[in-house]
């Protein structure tokens, strides 16, 4: 099984959205996908008319579970849903409490990663949509994934929270920790626009080692995909967003593919 997280230290990127269009592929190919949501807002778990305040089996009780030191097979939290070959394993706002709760406890830091063991056997791709903030289970998402996809709005305020981010491999890496490969991914560009063009300009500049080579169009309907809870490239195929996806998707695929990068090779 493939693991790839999607994570940035900054909300409204494009994260949920990449999440669900990748995964929407996958699955329309035949790869069994289960998508993990981390986010305490539960924005993909709300995608899939799941309630993130009333839901029980959630990842949250993954860390009760390894806190009560109960065995209960990771299964039994998954759910399916109405799409073939896609699967979730939704958020609970009670993840917002888990850095407070775990505080004092060791060990926390694998959790998904050995969930995701368990599951091996029954996936053939897993993707995490990751909270903004670094925490326990930005760490968890981390130590889990080989690769990492980074969405960054083409605007000047999201490349400040790109920045957080290489920081954030970087102390990890200094920590000695394994660090993923992983891709810069542009996001909601308009080329229509200065902010976003300049804003592209300085990601080639600055992380040509890492960016991917095309970008993620600005597009209202990924917009309307979520007010029907259909991802994108199932509902519209020919969408010019899901097009964008789907070349992605091409080249996360292809091992030599353009902006795939270690962490050294990231921030040299």
């Amino acid at each position: 099984m493939k693991v790839w997280s999607v994570a940035n230290q900054k909300g409204g990127v494009g994260k949920t959205t990449t999440v669900v269009s990748l995964g929407g592929l996958l699955a329309r190919r035949g790869y069994r996908t289960l998508l993990l949501d981390m986010d305490p807002h539960g924005s993909m778990s709300s995608y899939f008319g799941l309630d993130p305040d009333q839901t029980d089996a959630s990842l949250y009780r993954l860390f009760q579970i390894k806190q009560s030191k109960l065995t209960v097979p990771p299964q039994q939290l998954i759910h399916k849903t109405r799409f073939d070959n896609l699967s979730l394993l939704p958020a609970s706002t009670a993840l917002a409490t888990l850095d407070r709760q775990l505080s004092a406890s060791d060990g926390m830091g694998l959790v998904v990663k050995h969930a995701l063991d368990l599951l091996s056997a029954e996936y053939d791709f897993a993707l995490i949509d990751c909270p903004p903030l670094l925490g326990v289970l930005m760490v968890n998402a981390l130590a889990a994934c080989e690769h990492l996809v980074i969405p960054v709005q083409t605007e000047f305020l999201a490349v400040k929270g790109l920045e957080r981010m290489m920081q954030t491999l970087s102390m990890i890496g200094r920590a000695k920790h394994r660090v993923p490969e992983y891709t810069i991914l542009p996001t909601m560009f308009d080329r229509r626009t200065r902010a976003s063009v300049s804003t592209l300009r300085h990601l080639q500049d600055r992380y040509v080692s890492c960016l991917w080579r095309s970008v993620i169009p600005i597009d209202t309907e990924f917009r309307e995909a979520s007010r029907t809870g259909v991802p994108l490239p199932i509902r519209s195929p020919k969408d010019r967003g899901s097009l964008a996806y789907e070349e992605l998707l091409n080249d996360l695929l292809t091992p030599a593919a353009q902006g795939h990068s270690s962490v050294a090779a990231g921030i040299a």
